[in-house]
């Protein structure tokens, strides 16, 4: 709020208070005068008017209510806010904070999440033989705790959280075989994720399915847990201007061709003649991402384009328009929405749904959404 909005809002309630005030005074202090049988002789409709002071209750409560306006002008930010911030505070990251309705929120936030953690440590990393992941989470939330306070962190805080974090990977794969937190993590990924992947996780055009075993920055825990922490931001270019539509369409033609696309029911034959050019196009153009053989490379985000698994559609039009173009796909972070222990369950039930042959723990599933498969790393490869 402006200076001058809060100010006008000041002014017109210490108005308001000191007429309400005034009148009250002055009608206490009035005193008319009287018959001998105590009326003022005012007579209404056969109705005699007698001056009685007023009920001793109503004018506890009338001043009562006017002292406690004046302290709450004092204990919070109600006069000049931005002048004035009172003297009540509350607890906020290990500091004591002026309070505002911000600062109640962040506190109160805190404050139940203490009880979320001390559970996740009894309740789920106990049981899960992970109590040893304690230790970093405790180092991972002061780092960070650093990094948000700080306005010139050290340079190598953000690399030392990276690696604290990855020090969490092997107890995610330990809570993937537990169905509690499994449990848990279901019911983080539905109330987050499903709006994207869907409540069974397999996706939708744009939105990556995470039940099989393609990934596009890898599928270790750690990659995972990365993806959660920081997001991904993922980019293809657009390549008319530079390659041409006649380009465009022979690229496409050799993409799909390293697909197994050839003679597909959606694609009909491929065009041999533009495959030879498109390939010449790729390596030029495209290898450098997505590496020479088209099977993508993890340190760049790049898909593997051989396995006939599409992002947003496998048919020749839709690779075209992918090449002329371009397509741009956003993570989110989910590290200051979620927290540490929340991404751990989270990265715990994405890695248990991938198909990769291993049986994991049993889940029960809300009515809506499918149970994890297997336990191992899970996400997509999109072309």
């Amino acid at each position: 709020m402006t200076f001058f909005w809060s100010s006008w809002i000041t002014v017109l309630s210490i108005m308001c208070w000191g007429g309400i005030l005034g009148v009250l005074l002055m009608v206490l202090k009035y005193k008319p005068e009287v018959e001998e049988d105590g009326t003022t002789g005012h007579t209404y409709d056969g109705i005699q008017e007698y001056d009685k002071p007023l009920p001793k209750w109503w004018l506890v409560i009338f001043f009562g209510s006017i002292i406690w306006g004046v302290a709450y002008w004092v204990f919070f930010p109600a006069i000049f806010p931005s002048k004035w911030e009172g003297i009540a505070t509350v607890e906020v990251d290990g500091e004591t904070v002026p309070w505002t309705s911000h600062n109640e929120l962040n506190s109160e936030l805190e404050s139940n999440n203490k009880v979320f953690t001390d559970n996740f440590e009894q309740n789920i990393l106990a049981k899960a033989n992970a109590s040893g992941a304690t230790k970093s989470l405790a180092s991972l939330s002061e780092m960070q705790a650093t990094l948000r306070r700080s306005e010139t962190p050290p340079a190598d805080l953000q690399t030392k959280i990276d690696e604290k974090t990855a020090e969490l990977a092997p107890y995610v794969e330990k809570l993937a075989e537990n169905p509690n937190a499994l449990k848990v993590g279901s019911r983080l990924f539905l109330q987050n994720c499903s709006v994207c992947h869907g409540s069974n996780a397999k996706g939708a055009t744009g939105y990556p399915n995470l039940t099989d075993n393609d990934w596009i920055y890898g599928g270790e825990a750690t990659n995972i847990l990365t993806t959660l922490h920081k997001g991904r931001v993922g980019g293809m270019p657009a390549w008319r201007d530079q390659i041409g539509e006649d380009g465009v369409r022979a690229a496409s033609e050799y993409v799909l061709s390293l697909s197994g696309n050839n003679g597909s029911k959606s694609n009909g034959e491929l065009d041999k003649t533009m495959v030879a050019q498109g390939s010449a196009i790729f390596q030029q153009n495209c290898a450098l991402c997505h590496g020479k053989d088209g099977k993508g490379m993890i340190s760049a985000g790049a898909p593997n384009l051989t396995d006939n698994i599409w992002l947003y559609g496998g048919d020749r039009e839709t690779v075209r328009n992918t090449l002329r173009y371009g397509r741009a796909g956003v993570m989110p972070q989910w590290e200051t929405k979620l927290g540490n222990e929340r991404i751990m369950l989270l990265a715990a039930y994405v890695y248990s749904l991938s198909d990769r042959g291993v049986q994991t723990a049993k889940v029960t599933m809300p009515a809506n959404a499918t149970a994890p498969k297997t336990a191992a790393p899970a996400a997509t490869t999109v072309n």
